[in-house]
């Protein structure tokens, strides 16, 4: 069958979502890709919001996460800070997975959503953290949404609105951090990963169609793409719960 880009994303990330799961997701594709494993594959996975809904039914693709469908048939809906405080729990037992976009990234995966520019006179300014700085900290297993283009993959960051792999290495621990950074930067063309050593930035899957030198010539800084290999298509039934079940008046995935 065929498919999008944007459809790809969305099974890559919902792929990497298991059955148990405890996923922490915002408005957008993220969100589509959190209901979409729960569709596909991860019946028992949790969503919540950082509005305060914790497993909703998701009957309706909401448009936000202040829209009013997030709360329908919640097990729980909670404030603000309560919500942050369940993300934040070590004791669960379960994966907790943190769904998260930026307008930029760096080669350790440290997030910037607050500003270009100097801090004292900005070029442009963004919506800022939000829970991005918790998440990115906390949670056992980060995944990244990001369009790939040069602007955006960028060798340093003006600002650090959410932490990566900071400088590499044990850095992160060395910060205090659970050593939990990011996992995957899923984008229009292939899937990043991090070197278990280094923790820099490297290939690890392109899509169909797409060459990995493409992807290279796509970012700001060096990447490695020597182990790269080719990201398993999309499955007809994949693609059927997702147009059918989980997005079928195409809300976000158009």
């Amino acid at each position: 069958m065929k498919y999008s880009l944007k459809e790809i994303m969305v099974i890559a990330a919902a792929r990497r979502i298991k059955n148990h799961d405890i996923v922490f997701c915002g408005t957008g594709i993220s969100m589509v890709a959190a209901v979409a494993a729960k569709h596909i594959h991860a019946p028992e996975s949790i969503i919540f919001f950082e509005t305060g809904a914790i497993d909703s039914k998701l009957e309706s693709l909401p448009l936000a996460v202040s829209d009013s469908r997030v709360m329908y048939r919640a097990q729980a809906f909670c404030s603000l800070i309560e919500s942050f405080s369940f993300m934040q729990n070590r004791k669960t037992g379960a994966n907790i997975v943190g769904i998260m976009g930026a307008a930029q990234i760096d080669p350790f995966g440290n997030l910037n959503s607050t500003m270009t520019g100097e801090l004292t006179s900005p070029e442009a300014r963004f919506p800022g953290s939000g829970g991005a700085c918790d998440v990115a900290s906390f949670v056992d297993t980060t995944l990244i949404f990001m369009k790939l283009e040069k602007r955006k993959f960028v060798p340093s960051l003006p600002y650090i609105t959410s932490p990566g792999w900071l400088d590499g290495h044990d850095s992160r621990k060395q910060a205090g951090l659970p050593a939990n950074g990011p996992s995957a930067v899923i984008t229009d063309m292939g899937i990043m990963g991090f070197d278990p050593i280094s923790k820099r930035m490297i290939l690890k899957e392109f899509y169909p169609g797409i060459k990995p030198d493409t992807i290279r010539e796509n970012t700001s800084f060096d990447i490695d793409i020597s182990t790269a290999v080719e990201t398993f298509p999309p499955e007809k039934e994949e693609l059927e719960i997702l147009r059918k079940k989980t997005d079928p008046d195409r809300l976000i995935i158009n």
